[in-house]
């Protein structure tokens, strides 16, 4: 998996984050280990994941919500996933469409909505050290949805360098505990 896969899932996207956390672990220990991280154990970012969306349950795992309604599995592999969720992200209520799968997501075009793509990797070192990616887009379906997405990023933007990571030092302290 790289940035540049991601290109071809989503190419046209109006936000980009991108993410990485070095840890002494091996691979598969080091994705087992992503996959373990809960919402409660993440300062912030998992607070604001149960606000947008109430009723998610604060000992559920990253890797578990991203599986599950409102978000899609569009495609994973041995040490990768990809996943997405399509809607009005700048609402309080839950009206997330049900996505049935990758084929879903790639031809959902309502206006005045967005498409999102949550990508999370790992990438071998040569050196001992192996890296826990986490890449984020976001992508308005028309104009109007473009426009609001860019107003909506000039208020949150600055803060995502904050909290976007939180998930990935949890994992790679874990991962290097053993």
């Amino acid at each position: 998996m790289s940035p540049e896969e991601l290109d071809r899932w989503l190419p046209g996207a109006q936000v980009r984050t991108h993410h990485r956390r070095s840890a002494r672990a091996e691979p598969d220990a080091l994705w087992a280990a992503a996959a373990t991280v809960r919402l409660d154990q993440t300062r912030t970012l998992g607070r604001l994941v149960r606000w947008r969306i109430p009723g998610t349950p604060g000992d559920r795992p990253f890797r578990d919500l991203l599986r599950e309604y409102p978000f899609v599995v569009l495609d994973e592999g041995e040490r990768w996933s990809l996943s997405g969720l399509a809607g009005h992200i700048w609402t309080l209520q839950r009206d997330y469409p049900r996505l049935n799968g990758a084929q879903d997501w790639c031809s959902w075009d309502e206006r005045g909505t967005v498409r999102v793509l949550f990508g999370h990797w790992v990438d071998e070192g040569d050196d001992g050290r192996n890296e826990l990616v986490s890449e984020a887009r976001v992508e308005g379906c028309d104009v109007r949805a473009a426009a609001r997405l860019r107003a909506l990023w000039a208020v949150i933007g600055r803060f995502e360098r904050l909290i976007g990571a939180e998930p990935l030092a949890a994992a790679t302290r874990r991962a290097e505990a053993g």
